[in-house]
């Protein structure tokens, strides 16, 4: 799904299975893919069996408030719910289960070491979903200092936003840890701007038991 504009395509893919998809060595060709799009909040993809692909199973790629609800992914090569580039917000994934997420060596780098979830920027709502087994991770927060790809910004710090719900979701047999988070999540209200020493303060404040 790809189009110019907020909306401007609606993709509601429901109750449908997708098997032996996604095509290796060729970036973008995945099994359910909504692509910069930008706010996609009439669109979604829910109660849908992808397995046995060879490129992920769905892809968050530059949109916003998309829903990814009561999908089972089985049997996926790299990352199986993929949030891209690292500006994709206000997304809501819940109750999925993603079973088996293995190694791949036509991907990404970091797809050597998968997981099911690969969250890239931290304000999205995760709820009730079920990683259950994996080469490497269940979740794994992987944001960047900005975010990258045709989204590239310096005007988006991903490592210092605002985490989005985390509730109630459930990993188990992975082969290292259930939860990664890494590189960093520190968030600040204003994500983007430095923390500056103000030192006026002490002057202002000589009464504060804390100087």
């Amino acid at each position: 799904m790809h189009s110019m504009g907020d909306d401007s395509i609606v993709g509601k893919i429901s109750h449908i299975e997708l098997r032996d998809v996604g095509q290796a060595f060729k970036v973008g060709r995945y099994p359910i893919h909504f692509h910069m799009v930008g706010n996609v909040m009439q669109s979604y993809a829910v109660g849908n069996s992808i397995h046995d692909s060879n490129n992920r199973a769905i892809t968050i790629h530059g949109v916003h408030y998309l829903t990814i609800a009561d999908n089972v992914a089985y049997n996926i090569k790299g990352h199986s719910i993929f949030i891209e580039d690292g500006i994709e917000s206000r997304n809501f994934i819940q109750n999925n289960l993603v079973m088996n997420t293995h190694r791949s060596w036509s991907l990404l780098n970091t797809d050597t070491t998968p997981a099911n979830f690969w969250i890239t920027f931290p304000d999205n709502d995760f709820v009730g979903n079920h990683a259950a087994g994996s080469a490497n991770y269940g979740f794994w927060f992987d944001s960047k200092v900005h975010s990258t790809g045709p989204s590239a910004s310096n005007d988006v710090c991903p490592t210092k936003s605002q985490a989005g719900l985390f509730i109630n979701n459930t990993a188990h047999s992975a082969g290292r840890y259930g939860l990664r988070i890494f590189h960093e999540m520190t968030p600040l209200t204003y994500p983007c701007q430095p923390i500056v020493y103000d030192s006026s303060y002490l002057s202002k404040n000589k009464t504060d038991p804390y100087w």
